[in-house]
């Protein structure tokens, strides 16, 4: 039976935030045609050609009407081409050509094709966590998350809903195979192939330990960006909280999210051409930049001279805070950004100063040139600094093989968990990140050993505390309650290299 109005519900993506969306459907006299109005944007308004056309091949009538599609609220833009389908059914609601009964408890997203095959948009999964909060069931295109406690259904033409809402199918829940989290591309990276390059091992340790930001410096050819990109395996897979928060990101980005989905931290590694927006984010709409699809995993950048100064220095605070915002004229956009920064970077242009077999050719002023283009506020930021060398030829050439990610990642689980462990003891509810020296569990000689390392190397507060962090870290690893000398001493060291 038609009728003159129907409204279905939907949302508009706001950063990594899915607001809902009402959209409402008026038949009135007048020239057959659709109408939208409600603050759309070009790609929402070409949605009157993909939906005709759609409604058409899939054997509906176009309605003989002028038909007025408002979205509201009005006073929020509409963007993207998630709104072809609720506005369709509305339509179709409207004009009695199909069932209404249950479209009023769910929220419909997905763009239609000419012969009207609903295709998928960026953000499923805000769209579903929103669906999930208002008690609604979720009704989208074919790879739709299906969120805990939440009726998602599968739409794939349009022509399905001829037979109502509970014909469809309904989405599997997604779960995590946590003893198979590594694809077959990831679990062939094992730290087992970096030959004689263990004190760079242990610096990897340390950090993915305590989740500190580290900086290698070395020439060219000495594994750096071998040994980065190693790094997700041996960190321990997602929990469940961190992987609902990485699948909302990297959804809303429109970025793969298969292994996520199965626990495996995202790896980021952005070229240095990169624009400070496409770093931190930014755009129109606003998306998702490079440190916000690494949260809760690894950034790493390579030739971390070469990047935009303006971008590294977008990076401070981001790391300090763990989230990005980016204010526009239309409000402020936030995105989570809680990374672990790796970095790699030639001791000069060359990328030989310090090799004792390659002359550096660089001159002074160059290589100061050089070094300054990553600024010391980004630096004192950075916990672990290694120098690292280049391999043994003999022992490359002999095949040798060092530790291997087993061994590194099963130092940095027990040490994260000795260190909750410490934390709820010593801390209660401060997180370690908040911890100031005194809090940290320093014995005396550990104290002194620090106070006279700030005094010989005119150290910040800053630098301090993140010294003492660092050996509260190592002592994690050792798992030993109280900080001693020697574990300073070691965090000292990844702290007073002279270069870079």
């Amino acid at each position: 039976m038609a009728r003159t109005m129907f409204a279905t519900r939907t949302a508009v993506l706001r950063g990594v935030v899915a607001e809902p969306v009402t959209v409402e459907v008026s038949m009135s006299q007048g020239l057959p045609g659709i109408t939208i109005v409600g603050m759309p944007d070009s790609t929402v308004l070409e949605a009157r050609h993909r939906v005709r056309c759609a409604m058409r091949s899939c054997g509906f009538e176009n309605p003989r009407a002028s038909v007025t599609v408002n979205l509201a609220p009005s006073e929020v833009r509409k963007t993207g081409t998630g709104f072809d389908l609720p506005i369709a059914i509305a339509i179709l609601a409207c004009t009695g050509q199909i069932p209404t009964k249950d479209l009023d408890d769910c929220l419909f997203v997905g763009e239609l094709g000419l012969r009207g095959e609903v295709s998928s948009v960026r953000g499923l999964v805000a769209y579903a966590m929103l669906a999930q909060d208002q008690g609604l069931n979720f009704v989208g295109p074919t790879g739709s998350i299906a969120p805990p406690n939440v009726g998602t259904y599968v739409v794939e033409t349009l022509g399905q809903l001829r037979q109502g809402i509970a014909n469809l199918r309904m989405a599997s829940p997604s779960t995590v195979a946590y003893d198979a989290c590594l694809d077959d591309a990831s679990a062939r990276l094992d730290f087992s192939d970096v030959i004689d390059q263990e004190l760079a091992k242990r610096a990897f340790v340390i950090s993915a330990a305590g989740r500190h930001g580290m900086l290698m410096v070395g020439p060219p050819g000495s594994g750096k960006s071998m040994m980065a990109k190693r790094m997700p395996s041996i960190l321990p897979p997602l929990t469940e909280a961190e992987r609902a928060e990485a699948l909302l990101v990297h959804s809303v980005a429109g970025q793969e999210l298969f292994g996520l989905q199965r626990g495996v931290r995202p790896f980021r590694a952005p070229h240095h051409a990169i624009s400070q927006g496409g770093l931190v984010g930014g755009g129109r709409p606003v998306r998702p930049g490079e440190i916000s699809l690494a949260h809760c995993g690894v950034l790493f950048l390579d030739e971390l001279p070469e990047f935009s100064p303006s971008a590294l220095q977008a990076l401070r605070q981001p790391m300090e805070d763990r989230e990005v915002h980016i204010v526009r004229v239309d409000g402020t956009y936030t995105f989570p950004s809680d990374f672990m920064l790796v970095g790699a970077a030639n001791p000069c242009p060359c990328g030989y100063l310090g090799d004792p077999d390659h002359e550096c050719t660089c001159s002074a002023t160059r290589i100061q040139t050089y070094q300054s283009r990553i600024g010391g506020p980004l630096m004192d930021r950075i916990d672990v600094r290694v120098d690292v060398a280049r391999p043994s030829s003999a022992r490359i050439i002999a095949g040798e093989r060092g530790i291997g990610s087993k061994e590194m990642a099963e130092q940095v689980i027990c040490a994260r968990e000795y260190g909750s462990w410490w934390c709820e003891r010593h801390g209660g509810s401060i997180p370690r990140q908040s911890m100031g020296v005194p809090e940290l569990g320093l014995d005396d000689a550990a104290k002194a050993t620090l106070e006279s390392t700030a005094r010989r190397l005119g150290l910040g507060g800053r630098s301090i505390v993140r010294i003492a962090q660092v050996a509260r870290t190592i002592a994690n690893i050792d798992e030993v309650e109280r900080v001693g000398k020697d574990h300073v001493m070691e965090a000292c060291a990844y702290r007073s290299r002279a270069t870079l």
